[in-house]
């Protein structure tokens, strides 16, 4: 197969690139800058994309959008937030939409943070959406696929948790601190946190690329946990003690106040009932298998 990719050089992407590569498939990057013979370029601000190379291509994976933890949601942050996503997406979908050689699946990407603060409630994918910016933006972010749909081609939406890898996102952060014996619960712990390991995250889009799943897709694994159950296992993986609570003020710092409530406090507990139905088997079910395999 032919995947073109967008986000290629975020964390999700290259791992999704080796493994593409491994397989024994072609991955295609779609590039803002500098592209190989074999890239496509694409122009988000100017509206712009090499369409002729995308003729013929057997599967798109959107992964490209403003990290939510990259700075303080200013509003001009949140602009940037919003926009690289919904208008990278729709130029991408428009684009598919107007091929003459259209892709047979486009994979795009979501985020938990459709569901909001949702306390210990679990959520399918049939859950309704949630109150707030990261909702809003999720919703627009979906909705800006609709022209592929609307083209016949197949198109998934993951709705992506916490992403677990040494090799970047949260758990790279946390890392130096729970080393040092230094880590702890965030506020009193009992937040849920969706988790997924990138071994899972890879083979979950692998998986939606190879079946006929479409729509919302969950993309976490079996057994969300509590942030003080997140926080045990990482000591315990690391045989470290995590005694030591993180304060709130401390997080609100780093991150400002409205960030730091949507991304660490917030409560999510959500299932991937879409993948488990299909038949997809997670690699790491559980939040001590992950760490063992990754760290």
């Amino acid at each position: 197969m032919k995947i073109a990719i967008t986000g290629s050089n975020g964390l999700i992407g290259t791992a999704l690139i080796d493994a593409i590569t491994a397989r024994g498939d072609t991955a295609i990057r779609i590039v803002r800058s500098s592209p190989a013979s074999s890239d496509v370029l694409w122009d988000i601000d100017a509206g712009t994309i090499d369409a002729d190379k995308l003729e013929g291509i057997d599967a798109v994976v959107h992964l490209a959008g403003e990290g939510i933890g990259e700075a303080k949601w200013s509003p001009e942050q949140k602009k940037r937030i919003l926009e690289s996503r919904t208008l990278g997406t729709a130029l991408l979908a428009d684009t598919l939409a107007g091929l003459d050689e259209k892709p047979a699946v486009l994979v795009s990407g979501s985020a938990m943070g459709f569901y909001g603060d949702r306390g210990d409630t679990k959520l399918t994918e049939k859950a309704e959406r949630g109150s707030g910016f990261l909702p809003d933006v999720v919703v627009a972010w979906e909705a800006a696929v609709q022209p592929a749909i609307d083209a016949g081609i197949r198109t998934a939406m993951i709705r992506t948790g916490v992403v677990l890898s040494p090799d970047g996102g949260a758990l790279k952060e946390q890392l130096p601190f729970f080393k040092m014996g230094i880590g702890g619960k965030i506020g009193d712990g009992s937040q849920y946190w969706s988790w997924i390991s990138i071994t899972d995250q890879v083979g979950a889009i692998l998986h939606i690329i190879d079946t006929n799943l479409a729509g919302p897709v969950n993309v976490v694994a079996p057994n969300p946990v509590t942030n003080a159950q997140f926080t045990s296992a990482l000591g315990k993986a690391l045989g470290r003690p995590t005694f030591l609570p993180t304060p709130k003020f401390a997080v609100n710092l780093r991150l400002g106040k409205e960030a730091a409530e949507a991304m660490l406090f917030w409560s999510t507990r959500v299932v991937p009932e879409a993948l488990t139905d299909s038949g997809y088997t997670f690699a790491h079910p559980t939040i001590d298998e992950a760490f063992e395999a990754l760290l």
